[in-house]
């Protein structure tokens, strides 16, 4: 039996005939010992009274944004609850979630929220197929959404196909076992480099890469919600990690992250080196501008320090570290001659041939090699969902 008690749960409810499992959903809520507070969508209360959704939530139901009520319970609602879900999730919901809309209560609370949040898409078949749905679900994923899987069967329309909203039963356990994952990482120290590292040529330029940082943030993300204590030693990015788990520290230098990374290492469980640290700095930094009349400068360069090479010896028992090579040839040759000089234990393989991959994008497609010589390969994924992968792969070595 689930056993969800003593969490705070929001049911976002719109307008779809699915509505009518929200009923049995709300029951099973509230069954497995959580307390369930009840939204709607105008549209959601033509399929199903609010009154019986108060009667068997014991709560009330909230639909207006502009009564007093939702005006005053909006923002505290997001802040209350442990998860969120929107079951039925209607194309019109999800394209309007994902473009940040907010005209109604369920969509004021879904931007208030700091807890997980769960879809229940429910549609006819080729309603969810379309490009315009499976985009508004990409982007709600990069969000740190969660979808729960439609079912396939026979539709509203008479049709047979993927779109009905998944099973209240089915959802109720996709919730349980979420929680239980994520205090799966209780406990752990995780130590997470990520973002470039700029190496100054003077006050105004640097050696850089294309490194957004995403991907470290993700992993940073994933690993706070699981519940690590986090210390994210980020370079210069223009992202930052929400998540009030995560310790972040900012540098700009490789210097500066081998400093840092190397003083946390010693206290930490894991380290997660996803960052791009430049291999070369120049060896003298100009102390003003330099400027074209005085000809084209020649910079020597000198090796900077390698953060993976130093935390490898000083790893000790007990320790796992997980690298990242971002190749672009004999690319699993390459990574595993990696993993065994830097002393990883998993490292994480990017192709820049691999369309979508890489730096930038908010998608990536990875390999994860191992010690005992097995590779997994993964499909193009958002990179949340690629940091679930990258901890669900680390877990059983821990």
């Amino acid at each position: 039996m689930a056993d969800l008690h003593g969490k705070k749960i929001i049911l976002g409810i719109s307008g779809s005939i699915a509505a009518y499992k929200s009923a049995f959903l709300t029951r099973l809520l509230v069954k497995a010992g959580a307390s369930v507070r009840v939204l709607m969508t105008p549209a959601a209360a033509q399929f199903i009274s609010p009154l019986t959704l108060s009667t068997l939530s014991k709560n009330p139901v909230y639909s207006d944004v502009q009564s007093e009520a939702g005006w005053n319970n909006h923002v505290e609602l997001g802040l209350w609850a442990d998860a969120m879900i929107i079951a039925p999730a209607t194309a019109n919901t999800l394209a309007r979630l994902a473009g940040g809309i907010c005209d109604n209560m369920l969509s004021a609370v879904y931007l208030s929220a700091r807890c997980p949040v769960f879809f229940a898409p429910a549609m006819d078949v080729d309603m969810w197929h379309h490009p315009a749905t499976q985009e508004n679900l990409r982007k709600l994923r990069t969000y740190g959404n969660e979808i729960i899987p439609v079912e396939h069967g026979e539709l509203a329309s008479g049709l047979v196909g993927e779109g009905r909203m998944a099973e209240p039963e089915t959802i109720v356990a996709f919730l349980t076992e979420q929680f239980l994952r994520r205090q799966d990482l209780a406990g752990k120290k995780v130590l997470i480099t990520a973002g470039p590292t700029y190496e100054a040529i003077d006050p105004v330029r640097f050696i850089g890469n294309r490194s957004s940082g995403k991907m470290g943030i993700a992993i940073a993300e994933e690993a706070a919600s699981r519940g690590a204590r986090v210390t994210l030693v980020l370079g210069p990015s223009a992202l930052r990690a929400k998540h009030p788990g995560i310790d972040t520290i900012h540098v700009e230098s490789a210097r500066e992250m081998y400093v840092r990374a190397t003083a946390q290492f010693p206290e930490c469980d894991i380290a997660v080196l996803s960052a791009a640290v430049a291999d070369y700095r120049p060896v003298k930094v100009a102390d003003q501008k330099l400027k074209k009349e005085d000809g084209t400068p020649k910079l020597e360069l000198e090796r900077t320090p390698d953060i993976a090479a130093a935390l490898g010896e000083m790893k000790q028992a007990g320790q796992r570290i997980i690298g990242f090579a971002l190749e672009t040839n004999n690319e699993t040759a390459n990574a595993r001659k990696k993993l065994e000089k830097k002393n990883f234990d998993l490292i994480v393989l990017n192709s820049l041939r691999d369309a979508g991959a890489g730096f930038q994008h908010d998608t990536n497609k990875i390999s994860i090699l191992s010690q005992d010589n097995k590779t997994r390969h993964f499909e193009l994924k958002t990179k949340a969902e690629v940091a679930k992968d990258i901890i669900n792969t680390l877990l059983p070595i821990l």
